[in-house]
């Protein structure tokens, strides 16, 4: 009895060290391919902002569709760049919960809805009507623990804290 308690508590403590190190990684590269993804189709293609810009909340509406556009453009771009990297992790995970946020109710969020049933119809992937908030709402809930743990000890971040502390 007393052997198996030891190895249990072995595996514990490895899966916890190998968690430091390992367990955030597929949830920054995951979200650096999709916002790079993102990023490289607005990038490649045309603004279509000047559609949706009446949906932004403020101040964001106010912004001239051409510089949203940029903003949002490099942001997914260098964003991406960060959580593979693990480079400025927590920065790069606000920025695009603020950019997701945004999307969610300019483009994602349904035009009108009179309940809740409603409006979790819009939790889908297809817009039947209903909007389609459920990627971005998964992307925010992936992007939360690295706001608030950062990229893990594989990262340039952990790396740079080392470093300079």
């Amino acid at each position: 009895m007393e052997t198996l308690i030891k190895l249990k508590y072995r595996v514990i403590t490895t899966l916890d060290s190998t968690g430091e190190w390992f367990a955030l990684l597929p949830i920054r590269l995951l979200m650096a391919y999709e916002f790079g993804r993102a990023g490289m189709m607005k990038l490649n293609g045309n603004n279509w902002f000047a559609n949706v810009q009446d949906n932004f909340p403020f101040p964001f509406n106010v912004v001239p569709v051409e510089i949203s556009w940029f903003i949002a453009t490099w942001a997914e771009l260098l964003g991406a760049a960060g959580l593979v990297l693990g480079l400025f992790t927590r920065f790069w995970a606000l920025s695009l919960i603020i950019l997701t946020i945004v999307a969610i109710a300019g483009v994602h969020w349904p035009d009108d809805w009179n309940s809740l049933a409603e409006l979790w119809k819009g939790y889908s992937v297809s817009n039947k009507g209903f909007g389609n908030f459920r990627i971005p709402l998964l992307f925010l809930v992936m992007l939360i623990p690295l706001l608030f743990i950062g990229a893990g000890k594989f990262s340039l971040d952990s790396m740079l804290a080392k470093r300079f502390s």
